[in-house]
């Protein structure tokens, strides 16, 4: 059998990557963080135990990094919606639909995540987290920021205590009543984005199938010499 080329030895390990990253997603939001081992992730994903570590160095790094791309594919999507827009006031409202639907659909997931981010390493930095972050700095820019240095880590926390208020347990605040707010801060017309009154997805869809959000497709085939087809 003749050897597989770099390349297509390349998309197995991106296609191995995400399988990983979207089996994290499914058991933390099934089981918790701290029920969840590794184990379990490679076992949903289909892949040898031994491989999580070649491509994480740990649990929390793997979670993190399965989050972040759960969210960034989550506002890309939002972002991109039909009808296509590129009004930055849009843009804006639909990146916060995006964000506060993640923590209405998916509250065990995002719950788990931001008690993950007030550990002691905080923020891990992984390709998805930069995606991410990329985003939003666009979506500010986009809606004429002056100074998108500072007015973007600004929605970031801002983004970031509505999920945590969202979801304090016992107490949490009414994601309409956290959306008013920001919509106000920000002045952007009720309308926008996908208010929770009109049914309109809002980026957090509540589906079980992730897949759409992690690209793993089928394997490549392979022609003499280890080329794809």
């Amino acid at each position: 059998m003749s050897p597989r080329s770099a390349s297509v030895n390349e998309e197995l390990r991106r296609r191995s990557r995400e399988r990983l990253l979207q089996a994290a997603v499914e058991v933390v939001s099934e089981h918790g963080y701290e029920a969840t081992t590794l184990g379990a992730i490679a076992d949903r994903a289909g892949s040898a135990r031994g491989l999580v570590s070649y491509y994480f160095p740990g649990k929390r790094q793997l979670v993190q990094s399965a989050v972040h791309r759960l969210m960034h594919r989550t506002l890309e999507e939002a972002l991109e919606r039909e009808p296509r827009t590129e009004d930055g006031r849009e843009r804006l409202a639909r990146a916060i639909d995006a964000i506060l639907g993640l923590a209405r659909d998916r509250p065990v997931l995002m719950r788990q995540h931001m008690a993950g981010l007030l550990q002691a390493e905080g923020f891990l930095p992984c390709p998805e987290q930069r995606r991410l972050a990329e985003l939003l700095r666009d979506t500010v820019v986009r809606n004429g920021s002056q100074d998108p240095e500072a007015d973007y880590p600004m929605l970031r926390a801002l983004l970031m205590g509505s999920v945590y208020a969202a979801l304090v347990p016992g107490v949490p605040m009414p994601l309409p009543v956290l959306r008013a707010e920001l919509f106000k801060r920000y002045r952007l017309d009720w309308e926008s984005g996908a208010p929770p009154d009109t049914g309109a997805a809002s980026g957090g869809t509540g589906d079980t199938d992730l897949s759409r959000f992690f690209a793993t497709g089928a394997a490549p085939e392979h022609g003499p010499g280890g080329q794809s087809k």
